[in-house]
């Protein structure tokens, strides 16, 4: 690991809500996950995907995106087997519902540059509602979208928050790995 895992105190977390979570991010990427906003746990660490519990890391892994089990303490690895991480708002926050309308209209905008500057061939939204307000599409579904940036296919993923019951690890890891088989077979 490219360092030691350690947790944040309480005080580190809530100190963590002016903090910038900085983007795993490289040009021609294949697909660019992008996270609703970063947790104020991940935002303390430095590191994507870092709250206990979160299922992004082991959701990756058993869809076949990673040879093995990251880290978020590794999450600049990813870049290694063709993604990367953004997330659609760029503050962190306790919970995805405190994010408002125009965080979330605004963040579509700096995504849409993100993609101009870095062309990756699919962008991975993580969470339907986040996507629907973000991009004014209502009515989208878990799945592959008509709308594209630029070039770039959109995929509405499931949130892999421990917060979302709606879907279980074995339904998460088929849905990742239905964009997985689609993405590396046809980019």
């Amino acid at each position: 690991m490219s360092e030691n895992v350690w947790k944040p105190t309480k005080s580190q977390i809530l100190e963590a809500s002016g903090k910038s979570l900085p983007d795993v991010i490289a040009p021609d990427l294949k697909v660019l996950f992008c996270g609703i906003n970063p947790s104020l746990y991940s935002a303390a660490v430095g590191h994507h995907f870092a709250r206990p519990g979160n299922r992004f890391w082991p959701t990756l892994f058993t869809a076949g995106f990673t040879d093995r089990l990251l880290s978020p303490f590794e999450d600049r690895l990813l870049l290694n087997f063709g993604c990367g991480i953004s997330n659609v708002v760029e503050r962190p926050s306790t919970s995805a519902a405190e994010v408002t309308v125009s965080e979330f209209v605004a963040g579509a905008d700096l995504l849409r540059k993100k993609v101009a500057l870095y062309r990756p061939k699919v962008i991975a939204v993580l969470g339907v509602g986040a996507f629907r307000t973000a991009f004014l599409c209502r009515d989208a579904v878990i799945g592959k979208q008509t709308l594209k940036i630029g070039d770039a296919q959109i995929w509405v993923l499931p949130n892999p928050s421990g917060l979302n019951a709606h879907y279980g690890r074995e339904e998460l890891a088929r849905i990742f790995e239905e964009m997985r088989l689609e993405v590396f077979t046809n980019v």
